[in-house]
């Protein structure tokens, strides 16, 4: 890494080497450490702009030029910058970011390197759906593979089974995937081209965008500039649909902060022409600089960077798992559930519409908390409703109040026993078991330790019917006959709920 310090610093970086240095941890790889004690707010690494690699400052968009660059839909997504770091690293040392691409991995543990049996072990999991694969290599075949013909001044015939590979592609995708920024440019600062606006419109780029992932993610620091945080773009899990890809870049030195649960000390910073990387709370010497993944569920972290957190929780009594994790109930199962095949019944293809059309979620989210979603509990209601109960919500505009009752906590019964079923086993101790074997290639651990989050946090919801149901018997045996209702506002209320990607 010496030669990448020196690359830094030469063009414009400034690293303050008595304070952080650039080491290898067991178990996370490459890292920053804290030389000597660190205190908050000090600035451990400076670069320009121009040292950032994106659309905006590879030369490669002007060299192709911007109007063939968007015939080729190389403006949407996120092959357009794939291509500029694939094109950047064929320039060799006569590139400006050479030393910069060549200290990048190579090889990664993501699942999209995976087998298909190996791949067959996260089976029911949240990752399965959003790997990506498919989209991702639907772009290279049908953008980036024809673009690079039409150039070959840029893409010599010779250079292309070298540096512009399907393989070559996928692991340009997963470092930008795992490293990459979202830095807006400043308020007024001109874009290269006016022309030049990377877009998104129809299911086309919501693919495009799915197949990457999202980027670190911008917030407002309060002082002055703006803090880019390590993670996904959105304060949930995985809404990787990002508008304009023209500000996602690699930040050299900035990426090589790794990141753990609950544990960012520091955090990076952007003016109108530099970025800083400051510390947020005091780091003592030897301890290990974080930056954040954004504190994402297991499920996510594999996804996107191949790895995952195992931290004490509150919700496993002290065990060791991922306080984030999730699970996803999609909305045609809870239909399949309620209402068994719906492809005859104009009646409930017309609720689901108008649910869709109001706004309604069409994927929910559970997490530890044994709160429920409320619009999880509505949608249900919304499909019991009589005939004439369906056509006065109709006219009010509004969908049915949360309320559980017993006839509720059967049907979410079935649709999380049901969601259960997707796993390739729904046993918990099986899995708790299967990790405590040394024998285990890291892939097939990683895959054991996301689905058994995930069943862990369907057995907590279980239990919380459980205990509801009790209350409402409860309820009953005091006289009132069962007419008294639960309102999830109270038991199984929250809105955690989340669009699914199209």
């Amino acid at each position: 890494m010496d030669d990448f310090a020196a690359w830094f610093q030469y063009n414009g970086g400034v690293l303050d080497t008595s304070m952080m240095g650039i080491t290898d941890f067991p178990g996370s790889g490459r890292g920053a450490v804290a030389l000597q004690d660190v205190p908050e707010n000090h600035t451990i690494f400076t670069l320009p702009r121009s040292l950032t690699l994106s659309t905006q400052t590879s030369a490669l968009p002007s060299e192709f030029g911007f109007e063939a660059w968007r015939e080729h839909k190389l403006h949407k997504g996120w092959v357009g910058l794939i291509l500029c770091m694939m094109w950047e690293e064929a320039q060799g040392n006569q590139g400006k970011w050479i030393t910069y691409l060549t200290s990048l991995p190579t090889q990664f543990d993501t699942p999209i390197f995976w087998s298909d049996e190996e791949l067959r072990e996260l089976q029911g999991t949240a990752v399965v759906d959003k790997i990506g694969r498919d989209e991702a290599e639907r772009d290279y075949h049908e953008k980036l593979a024809p673009a690079i013909k039409t150039r070959p001044d840029l893409f010599p015939h010779n250079q292309i089974d070298v540096w512009y590979t399907l393989h070559r592609y996928h692991i340009t995708g997963s470092r930008i995937l795992s490293r990459s920024f979202n830095v807006e440019r400043w308020e007024g600062e001109v874009e290269q081209d006016s022309e030049y606006v990377p877009e998104q419109d129809s299911n086309e780029d919501a693919r495009a965008n799915t197949s990457i992932g999202s980027a670190m993610d911008v917030d407002d620091s309060g002082d002055g500039g703006e803090a880019v945080n390590e993670g996904g773009s959105d304060s949930d899990s995985d809404d990787e649909e990002i508008d304009d890809t023209s500000d996602i870049a690699m930040v050299p030195m900035a990426d090589i902060l790794n990141a753990r649960y609950d544990s960012v000390n520091a955090k990076l910073f952007y003016e109108k022409h530099h970025l800083h990387m400051v510390t947020t709370k005091p780091i003592k010497a030897g301890d290990q600089i974080f930056n954040t993944y954004g504190d994402l569920p297991n499920s996510d972290l594999l996804r996107r960077y191949g790895h995952v957190d195992l931290v004490p929780c509150p919700h496993l009594k002290g065990a060791l798992g991922n306080p984030q994790d999730i699970v996803e109930i999609r909305a045609d199962l809870v239909v399949n559930v309620v209402c068994g095949d719906v492809s005859n019944s104009e009646t409930y293809r017309q609720r689901i519409d108008w649910w869709l059309d109001e706004g309604g979620d069409d994927v929910f989210i559970i997490d530890a908390d044994p709160i429920l979603p409320a619009a999880l509990t509505s949608l249900i209601r919304l499909l019991l409703l009589t005939q004439e109960e369906w056509e006065k919500t109709r006219e009010k505009g509004r969908p049915p109040k949360a309320k559980f009752d017993l006839q509720v906590s059967s049907l979410l019964r079935r649709i999380f026993e049901m969601r259960l079923t997707g796993y390739q086993s729904p046993d918990l101790e099986l899995d708790a078991k299967l990790l405590t074997s040394h024998s285990l290639t890291l892939n097939k651990r990683h895959a054991i330790v996301v689905r058994l989050g995930e069943k862990q946090i369907l057995a907590a919801a279980l239990e919380t019917l459980r205990l509801m149901d009790a209350a409402l018997s409860d309820v009953r045996g005091d006289g009132s006959k069962g007419k008294r209702r639960v309102a999830s506002g109270g038991t199984t209320g929250g809105a955690k709920t989340k669009k699914a990607r199209h």
